[in-house]
């Protein structure tokens, strides 16, 4: 997983997860410190986006008991624009600090910032199933070299599905992963994503050699 998000407030929370996701990140979301906690304990992230005033422990004391055992980058969001609290944030552990409100795009470039200066050598992710490529980050798909043009949910739903190769991945993660947990839409809509996906990857949709349904449980991508 990428990216840990940690964030109480509901509208700001998913419109933070739904950008992020849609960028080729891999993101996880918790509303609680306690939750961060056990998610870093069960879990490897490559960076903690956490806000300061959460209910329970704030983003303050969270940080500093997470950084006993863990290095990832952690940026950290907050309300409070005072020297001194930004000051306690560094002091704390916090690679950065970005004062809310805030645009969702500079949030992502510092993201990817972050990422860049600790993970140099990770270089692009590229995904490949036989004659099939996707670069993560250029949102690109070749089959057989030639160019295959998704929608941003076929993408995003191809790029899940990848990420799990031989693993039967259930309809509601799958769901959840795409459109969010807090999504109005219908999960009828991921069958029809399905299907298009198929149509563009496939040889034959009906036999798919790629996509498989798994009766009553969702997808499994390959073997």
């Amino acid at each position: 997983m990428d990216i840990l998000l940690v964030e109480d407030n509901e509208e700001l929370g998913q419109l933070i997860y739904d950008f992020i996701s849609n960028s080729g990140y891999s993101v996880k979301w918790v509303k609680s410190a306690e939750a961060a906690l056990d998610e870093v304990v069960e879990n490897s992230y490559k960076l903690l986006l956490l806000d300061v005033m959460l209910p329970g422990e704030d983003g303050f004391t969270a940080l500093t008991k997470i950084r006993r055992d863990h290095n990832m980058p952690v940026l950290m969001m907050s309300a409070r624009t005072d020297d001194e609290s930004k000051i306690l944030g560094m002091e704390t552990g916090a690679d950065d600090y970005i004062e809310k409100p805030f645009s969702i795009p500079v949030l992502l470039s510092k993201i990817k910032a972050s990422l860049r200066r600790a993970y140099p050598n990770d270089g692009k992710e590229i995904l490949t199933y036989k004659n099939l490529k996707v670069d993560v980050d250029a949102r690109s798909v070749t089959k057989d070299d030639k160019v295959i043009e998704l929608a941003g949910k076929e993408f995003d739903i191809l790029v899940f599905l990848m990420r799990n190769i031989g693993k039967v991945v259930n309809k509601n993660e799958l769901f959840d992963e795409v459109w969010g947990y807090y999504s109005d839409t219908e999960m009828s809509s991921l069958n029809v994503y399905i299907r298009w996906l198929r149509e563009k990857i496939e040889e034959n949709p009906k036999e798919p050699e790629f996509i498989k349904t798994v009766w009553r449980v969702g997808y499994k991508f390959g073997e």
